[in-house]
């Protein structure tokens, strides 16, 4: 039977990080839900209604489309870069499973910097000037014309670490060469060298179905590990929403000047993109200006984002991987103001410790969130630390100082060995 006939009852999320735990907890809200699959889901993912850690012998495609089929999967989400970079849905769409996540050739606005860069231009999507070479030595020769310091990308995925923004030439020297000694394998077969732009960093997401889009709140990120926004850049140490830089006007005005003409100018390369198209954008003096893309939901973003989403999400997502999103539900946005802050392990970024027992002493409720993200459960039932972001925590409130006052609160009842987190998220909202 067609997949895309069915009533949504079954959904099947790929990933294990605390985007997936956050999306899960998010779909379990709509009660015509059944069941929720997390592949391979994590230490926390049983601790929310419906949902179950599935984890098969294998994590290729043909086992996963094979879980799909046995389990009447209706909607499959990808969460990662990684497994969309390598053409998860393709796999799954041949196997004619509905999926939410785009295609491998779609997945290219994330996974190759340079084909980005280039549909940016093509379709007058504002971004910094750049240069894109193979060669080490061109690299520099760039650097040593252009005189001054600049942002060091590695063209390929890097789980967020391939990016280093450069205070002088020496340091934008040291980039290039750590990007070609191969410290990010094929990520860095190619450098991106960027103009450094100023300014107050946003992140917008858009649902897609190929043809139109549905434009989430807006969110902010914090990227550097330590308080003031210093130390190395990391996958993100927190996050609130919605982000009061932008207001509703605004949104509107990005989404035309950005959102709007990818989709265009992914639909003028035939790709028919569906899934999630996430700009993060820097507001310099001259006008926003796209700093990356990516093809799924930011991370920690999502996590802040998720509480915000009325219980017409599931079905949004549905029709959005249908093709039919101007048929979905009115999605519906909770009006509260939603913080996240990352709790890590000892060493992370660069040498996380693992294994260290976790104790969470508070239950999650309708406006207190605990989502795991590298978590694990021991042969003793213990949940375990294994990863480098381990929990984010979530809270809602009226505004951003008692969201996270909240969270802060209830983060004191949290504990592992070495637990680091920044005790300034949200620092550009509170105390207004």
């Amino acid at each position: 039977m067609n997949q895309k006939t069915k009533e949504l009852k079954r959904i099947l999320i790929v990933g294990g990080g605390g985007r997936e735990n956050s999306i899960a907890w998010a779909l379990s809200k709509n009660e015509s839900i059944e069941q929720i699959y997390v592949c391979p889901g994590n230490g926390g993912t049983a601790n929310f209604k419906k949902c179950i850690c599935l984890k098969p012998q294998s994590q290729d495609a043909k086992t996963i489309i094979n879980e799909c089929k046995r389990l009447e999967i209706n909607l499959v989400i990808i969460g990662p870069e990684v497994p969309l970079a390598e053409g998860i849905a393709n796999k799954m769409r041949e196997a004619e499973l509905t999926v939410f996540g785009p295609d491998k050739d779609g997945a290219q606005l994330e996974a190759s910097k340079e084909w980005s860069k280039a549909l940016m231009l093509e379709n007058k999507i504002p971004t910094a000037k750049y240069w894109s070479t193979g060669s080490e030595k061109e690299a520099l020769e760039i650097l040593e014309s252009f005189n001054r310091p600049l942002v060091i990308k590695a063209d390929g995925l890097a789980a967020g670490k391939g990016v280093t923004v450069c205070e002088t030439i020496d340091q934008s020297k040291e980039a290039i060469k750590e990007i070609f000694s191969g410290k990010f394998g094929s990520a860095g077969n190619k450098v991106i060298l960027e103009e450094k732009i100023e300014g107050p960093e946003v992140s917008i997401f858009a649902l897609c179905d190929g043809e139109n889009l549905i434009v989430l709140p807006p969110a902010q990120d914090h990227k550097r590990l330590l308080d003031g926004n210093n130390g190395p850049n990391t996958g993100g140490m927190g996050a609130y929403a919605p982000a009061l830089l932008i207001n509703e006007k605004d949104l509107k005005y990005l989404t035309e000047l950005v959102l709007i003409p990818t989709l265009k100018g992914l639909k003028k390369k035939k790709i028919k993109y569906i899934g999630v198209i996430y700009a993060g954008l820097m507001l310099t003096s001259s006008g926003p200006k796209v700093i990356e893309f990516n093809c799924r939901f930011g991370d920690p973003e999502c996590q802040a984002l998720m509480p915000l989403m009325g219980e017409e999400f599931a079905s949004v997502l549905f029709a959005c991987a249908r093709g039919d999103i101007k048929n979905a539900p009115k999605l519906t946005f909770n009006s509260e103001c939603s913080a996240c802050i990352v709790a890590a392990s000892k060493g992370y970024p660069e040498s996380p410790q693992k294994g260290d027992k976790i104790d969470i002493n508070v239950e999650s409720n309708s406006s207190f969130q605990v989502f795991h993200a590298g978590t694990t459960i021991d042969e003793f039932d213990n949940i375990i630390t294994s990863g480098g972001r381990v929990l984010s925590i979530v809270a809602q409130g009226e505004n951003f100082d008692k969201a996270f006052e909240l969270a802060y609160s209830n983060l004191k009842s949290i504990k592992f060995d070495g637990m680091h987190f920044r005790k300034d998220i949200g620092y550009q909202v509170r105390n207004k």
